[in-house]
């Protein structure tokens, strides 16, 4: 008897080594473990067949990220832009990080429709697709972007900040009217590390208003309040410390 029931095992590693890892990596009888390992060897396999099936492994939990970073390292563009079609938002935001990883100037137009995507979580992985593009080719769709404002303008703007694009002044001058404190915020900062003393009527302005700018309000604990008067004294003080220079 004890010699059958060790067999019984054997003869399950046996069948499942008979599978081609393709055939694994969808086999829901064999552990996450197994699956994933399934995946791994796949990694740089650029094949038809194997692409194919990435495509299909980005709809589950499980595989996705293997799947991928599969495509990825494959060059499975085209399957990553099909994906960026995708009704799930974790399908669309796994291909958005990938494809940017490629800076392929043809790939802009997809990952900025992909960064204005109503849902946030394929946005803001749109925006991070856009983020891998270090270029002037880079700059209109970001522009666009930081015009809209929101989580994902902010993220923009940020960006052309640090590209030194030379919208990015511009923007945070128009933002610095918005009604959104976020935004005002994010145009206050941008304004003191690249405005100049025409900036400073308007900060002078808002550094008068005492009143304040958000409430505390609690979600994961006490959020803090945003101070927009202290904020552009800051950049007050940045720009009369750059002026002498100038």
């Amino acid at each position: 008897m004890k010699a059958l029931l060790l067999a019984i095992p054997l003869s399950v590693a046996l069948a499942n080594a008979a599978e081609t890892p393709l055939e694994r990596m969808f086999d829901s009888k064999l552990t996450s473990a197994q699956r994933m390992d399934a995946c791994f060897e796949l990694r740089g396999d650029g094949s038809k067949p194997v692409a194919q099936a990435m495509l299909k492994a980005l709809e589950l939990d499980l595989l996705r990220p293997c799947a991928a970073t599969n495509l990825r390292k494959a060059g499975g563009v085209d399957e990553l832009k099909r994906a960026l079609e995708h009704e799930s938002p974790d399908v669309r935001s796994a291909a958005a990080r990938e494809l940017g990883s490629f800076q392929l100037p043809a790939l802009l137009p997809a990952l900025a429709k992909v960064a204005a995507d109503p849902n946030l979580l394929v946005a803001t992985n749109g925006l991070e697709g856009l983020s891998r593009y270090s270029g002037p080719e880079v700059f209109p769709y970001l522009e666009t972007l930081a015009k809209k404002g929101g989580i994902v303008g902010i993220l923009a703007l940020d960006r052309l900040e640090v590209l030194k694009a030379p919208e990015a002044l511009a923007i945070a001058r128009q933002l610095l009217k918005s009604g959104e404190v976020t935004e005002r915020v994010a145009a206050i900062r941008i304004i003191g590390e690249s405005g100049d003393l025409a900036d400073l009527p308007a900060l002078r302005e808002i550094a008068r208003s005492k009143e304040p700018a958000m409430p505390p309000q609690r979600g994961f604990g006490l959020m803090p309040q945003i101070d927009l008067s202290r904020a552009s004294q800051s950049s007050i003080a940045q720009i009369e410390k750059r002026a002498p220079a100038r």
